[in-house]
């Protein structure tokens, strides 16, 4: 498949409006990382655009895990946006540390919930489809297909990844760059082509980030 096939053909179908929104959402969440590997609080009102917009995208695709975990990003960049407040001397920019053994382990069962209440929610998709009625519909995981499954995974991911950048914890970094490069080909199979060149690009910005924030800690490791 030529370039074309991939990004621009499944356009074809979609009104202005979702390909103007789409565009919007992508710049506002290329300015968010951009700013966090600047470590400024700009991370989260720019982010916070973006969200939204893609919690309605992705809506009217019927992308319910990647509608959650942007529903997620929302609600965790008010919190991550206190946060930083907080911890700002200039209200402007935070320091950074290495996360702790005691919020890995609130990590990983961050990630183990999330992967557990993601595929709860595409167990009883089939009925949110059918405009929440159980005529004549299936329950089960039967629909899912390997994009879903990875949707599944990616969110658990993504979760973990947004909760340690609320903490200003280095390794955030490697949880976006190993969900962004999943997200790579899963946004091209789901038609979203302007996306996927979006995780393209994050891919090689949360590198970035991860040195720069890396180079700029202010301490060792913290057990």
């Amino acid at each position: 498949m030529n370039f074309y096939d991939l990004f621009l053909q499944p356009y074809e179908s979609y009104d202005g409006y979702q390909i103007a929104l789409e565009i919007t959402a992508t710049i506002f969440g290329l300015l968010s990382v951009f700013f966090s590997i600047r470590k400024n609080i700009w991370v989260y009102p720019t982010g916070i655009i973006s969200t939204v917009l893609y919690v309605y995208i992705l809506y009217k695709f019927g992308l319910l895990g990647d509608m959650m975990i942007n529903f997620y990003y929302t609600v965790m960049s008010i919190y991550g946006w206190i946060l930083w407040s907080r911890s700002s001397k200039d209200h402007i920019h935070v320091e950074v540390s290495w996360a702790t053994n005691k919020e890995w382990v609130f990590a990983t069962a961050l990630f183990l919930i999330s992967l557990l209440l993601v595929t709860i929610v595409y167990y009883y998709k089939p009925f949110i489809d059918n405009h929440f009625s159980m005529e004549n519909v299936q329950l089960g995981l039967y629909h899912l297909d390997w994009a879903n499954w990875l949707d599944v995974l990616t969110t658990a991911i993504f979760l973990v990844g947004m909760w340690l950048m609320a903490k200003r914890k280095i390794e955030n970094w490697i949880f976006w760059i190993v969900g962004d490069l999943i997200c790579i080909p899963m946004m091209i199979y789901k038609g979203l082509g302007i996306t996927s060149l979006q995780f393209f690009v994050f891919t090689a910005m949360a590198f970035v980030g991860y040195f720069e924030w890396k180079k700029t800690s202010q301490g060792k490791h913290i057990n």
